[in-house]
């Protein structure tokens, strides 16, 4: 399986009408699908499609038509994103209408073939599980620990400070979780797993 981690977005026309399809990661779905119909407020139909794994690491996945005719979009968007082993993704497909219709199998084809260049066009990396932990650390350790955890990549999704120092929500593989406790095992403590 594989994912991103940056936004790509790349255009078909279609008998004069603009599919401008956005392959994204799934976290800022809901805000990039508000920026769009903010930035394009003359499109006619906003066509989605996701798939992200959830805490129970099942697959979820969705697609809306937004308006185009029952199964000609969503899907076989969706349908791109199944056979490219996308994971943790959604495309947004931003669509100007030309002014000819396209019929049932042109809107299936044009919406296929815009997530196709989107997807073509992104750069994919391998999907890795990522866990989370929360370790707690001295205020005279935080640089040690910050300079651990950068050169690992392991990504700080929350820090909170008290009296005694900073406590961390970490997010990485379990790798990389692994290596950051063996490294900083004088440095941390863990306060939940």
């Amino acid at each position: 399986m594989f994912t991103v981690t940056d936004h790509t977005h790349e255009m078909l026309i279609e008998k004069q009408s603009k599919f401008i399809a956005h392959l994204i990661p799934y976290g800022i779905y809901d805000e990039v699908l508000a920026s769009l119909r903010a930035e394009h407020p003359k499109a006619r139909h906003f066509v989605t499609a996701f798939r992200y794994i959830n805490e129970f690491d099942q697959v979820v996945e969705g697609s809306s038509d937004d308006g185009e005719p029952k199964g000609t979009s969503g899907k076989p968007t969706l349908a791109v994103l199944q056979g490219s082993e996308l994971i943790n993704v959604a495309v947004i497909t931003v669509r100007y209408f030309g002014g000819t219709k396209l019929g049932t199998g042109g809107l299936v084809r044009a919406y296929s073939d815009a997530a196709n260049l989107a997807v073509n066009a992104a750069n994919l990396v391998p999907y890795q599980k990522e866990n989370l932990l929360v370790v707690a650390c001295a205020y005279s350790d935080i640089g040690k620990v910050d300079y651990i955890l950068e050169k690992l990549g392991v990504k700080v999704t929350e820090k909170e400070f008290d009296a005694v120092g900073e406590v961390m929500h970490l997010q990485a593989p379990q790798e990389s979780l692994d290596a950051f406790l063996e490294e900083a095992k004088r440095l941390v403590t863990i306060v939940s797993a």
